[in-house]
């Protein structure tokens, strides 16, 4: 029989492991719990903030990520998954690489821009890459992002940097920090590009031939290369910063003073550019040296023009995206506290066939007043029904045989302390609900 494993790139997100040492060969990026609740703690805050959810399709037609993106990024060039349909003649589709387009797409095509001036969106969505493997790194890797469309002013480019940094500090990665620029607008950033250029064209020989082919095909891109040689050979390149127009300039100083004025930090970086050709002005990322080489955790920008190239109205807007196994990987190298994933109210274990049918009764019962239960289902012994009942984080295992069924109780025995009560069965919920609270994930 043949045997199937995930396909290279991708990880399956497992149950919690039943023990509190874990599965020592599988990261936290593997334990689904840990997943509730990062996004949980993602989805709260976006709604502090006045962000509301928006799912889109997991594909969308081709050249939106070409007018988006860019044809001369990497991300369009190298690392997409393409496919065409049925239909006659073929469609052309593309799995989704990154947020932001699919957002703007459905801002644009249900003209949500209709129902108020400011339209903040957010979205939890698996992200797909023909990426080189590596830790930090997947071909499906999953992205939270935001995007705030509607407002031009440094005013809410401050707002979208200061709930990523809200983010990362509430899930307890604390070694963070900020890298700013500004890219300018799309007029300034040509008048860079062409120094760029003059700069770089006698290096070209030197240089990678990624960074020969972004020469010719977005130059821009060259500052993104993490090649040392060309970074070395780029060193003393020109600074996109000296060619804001003064607009953007004014921009970029007002949105430092608005971070100043919040207590956010920042480093100024004039390389940085990000990785889509949508960006103008703002441009931000978040790194922490607990993710490893690939110490980005999240980044993002302005995109002043991106509804309209989309066929929208004129629509300025920000946003950043980002990665939820890098965040899961900085809290598990940073030996962060998480909370224990939830356990169960109660395990039931029956003792005989006329204790079974009595336990599926009580189950529905428990499970009817909204705490968590389950039984066991296999005939085991009575040790090894405690022991899946510890493997489960019962509060509570309720024994029931034939004494108790004759008698209308069950046996409540404690899980942490090993104690039994003799409860009604009229009254196993109530009674529960008092002595476990109604979160009885805390309880283990």
């Amino acid at each position: 029989m043949p045997t199937y494993s995930a396909p290279p790139g991708t990880h399956d997100i497992l149950p919690p492991a039943p023990s509190a040492e874990g599965r020592p060969e599988r990261p936290w990026v593997d334990d689904v719990s840990k997943w509730h609740w990062l996004e949980g703690i993602f989805r709260n805050l976006c709604a502090l903030y006045g962000y509301e959810e928006v799912r889109t399709p997991a594909f969308e037609a081709t050249d939106l990520f070409k007018r988006a993106v860019g044809e001369g990024t990497d991300i369009v060039a190298k690392e997409t998954y393409d496919f065409t349909d049925r239909h006659t003649p073929p469609r052309h589709w593309t799995l989704r690489p990154e947020g932001t387009a699919p957002a703007l797409r459905a801002y644009t095509q249900h003209r949500l821009y209709n129902e108020r001036p400011v339209t903040k969106l957010y979205y939890v969505a698996s992200i797909f890459r023909y990426e080189r493997e590596q830790k930090g790194r997947y071909r499906q890797h999953h992205q939270a992002g935001i995007e705030a469309l509607g407002a031009a002013g440094p005013d809410v480019d401050a707002e979208v940097i200061s709930l990523a940094m809200a983010f990362f500090t509430r899930i307890g990665i604390t070694r963070l920090t900020l890298k700013l620029n500004s890219v300018g607008t799309v007029e300034s950033r040509a008048r860079y590009i062409d120094a760029l250029r003059a700069y770089a064209e006698p290096l070209l020989p030197e240089m990678s031939e990624d960074n020969q082919r972004r020469f010719r095909e977005n130059a821009l891109r060259m500052l993104d290369s993490k090649d040392e040689r060309d970074q070395r050979l780029l060193m003393d390149a020109p600074v996109l910063t000296d060619y804001l127009d003064d607009e953007s300039r004014a921009h970029f100083e007002d949105l430092q003073g608005y971070l100043t004025g919040l207590g956010i930090g920042f480093d100024l970086d004039p390389r940085l550019v990000r990785g889509f050709d949508y960006y103008t002005r703002t441009a931000f990322e978040v790194q922490s040296p607990d993710v490893g080489a690939q110490s980005t955790l999240a980044g993002g920008g302005r995109y002043d023009r991106l509804v309209e190239d989309l066929g929208g109205p004129a629509t300025p807007g920000i946003g950043f995206g980002l990665g939820i196994e890098r965040a899961l990987i900085a809290l598990e190298a940073a030996r962060a506290p998480v909370p224990a994933p939830p356990g169960l109210a109660a395990f039931l274990c029956p003792l005989g066939s006329a204790a079974r049918a009595a336990c599926v009764n009580l189950l529905s019962l428990l499970r009817a007043a909204n705490l968590p239960a389950d039984m066991d289902y296999t005939g085991r012994r009575m040790k090894a029904m405690l022991e899946q009942a510890d493997r489960r984080r019962a509060a509570y295992a309720l024994i029931v045989g034939d004494d108790e069924i004759a008698a209308g109780v069950v046996q409540a025995r404690d899980m942490r302390t090993g104690q039994q009560t003799q409860i009604p069965v009229a009254h196993v919920a109530e009674v529960l609900r008092g002595m476990g609270g109604t979160d009885f994930a805390e309880a283990r």
